[in-house]
């Protein structure tokens, strides 16, 4: 990896904290965090608590959801979105690679303690931010489907998916929404990429993590790109056999995270 960013000058943008340096990385960066983040999987059990926690409830919520309140419309959006809150959901898994990286004890009580940290306050803020993204998405995309489509409240869900892949309006919608949600995705990926890592590891406000992270993404954009790119792919390969897969997924790019952040942002 070569340096290229540098620390900014203290007395630049006021009190704005100095940035740390960016690194530049590769796309052997990205093969290796992953690797690390398969080991740190494979070492502790993280993902008895998906099991236990985040796969039951998103499925209990899209199945009621889905069903009882026919919002099969809006199914793939929700699904889409949980990415956004992804970075958030991990925070525990970040805390885990943190300590077995440096030789702690890293059992699962360790990453429940974060809830008693100094800097939980600047990590909820973050989800926080993250939150109304995912609810701005879903709002969006709403309006998206009302204002192309415009079918009746109680339609089947075999009258939306014919209509969706057989019309014109409906195809025109599916460009439309998915280009609005790679803009949501893009941003929501710019400002948390190495945000939440940053905060756990130094302390650091949002607004300091936030901008590490965009500086992150600007030092190393083709690379950056990639990563999402492979995000999202192992994402949608976790989702396919019933969100089955997301058991493994989820904790391996949790962990895979970390890692990265430790090569892009200088220690």
């Amino acid at each position: 990896m070569a340096d290229i960013g540098s620390h900014l000058d203290d007395h630049t943008h006021g009190a704005a904290p100095a940035l740390p340096r960016i690194h530049t990385i590769t796309t052997r960066d990205l093969r290796d965090a992953l690797r690390r983040g398969w080991e740190d999987f494979k070492a502790q059990p993280s993902h008895l608590a998906f099991i236990a926690l985040i796969y039951p409830i998103a499925g209990v919520l899209l199945a009621h959801l889905t069903v009882s309140y026919n919002i099969f419309p809006l199914l793939f959006p929700l699904l889409g979105g949980f990415a956004l809150l992804g970075p958030f959901a991990a925070i525990g898994l970040y805390e885990i690679s943190r300590r077995r990286e440096r030789g702690l004890d890293s059992s699962w009580e360790h990453a429940f303690a974060l809830l008693r940290s100094p800097a939980i306050g600047q990590i909820a803020l973050l989800g926080a931010m993250l939150t109304g993204l995912f609810l701005a998405w879903l709002f969006s995309a709403w309006l998206i489907y009302r204002g192309m489509l415009a079918l009746p409240a109680d339609v089947s869900t075999a009258d939306f998916l014919r209509t969706l892949f057989t019309t014109f309006d409906g195809w025109l919608m599916v460009v439309v929404g998915n280009s609005v949600g790679l803009l949501f995705a893009i941003l929501a990926f710019s400002i948390s990429v190495v945000a939440f890592p940053q905060i756990i590891d130094r302390r650091v406000d949002v607004a300091t993590a936030v901008r590490t992270s965009i500086a992150a993404v600007e030092h190393n954009p083709r690379v950056m790109m990639i990563w999402g790119l492979m995000v999202t792919g192992l994402l949608v390969l976790g989702c396919l056999p019933m969100l089955v897969g997301l058991i493994v997924v989820m904790p391996v790019l949790g962990h895979a995270t970390w890692h990265l952040y430790r090569k892009v942002v200088d220690g």
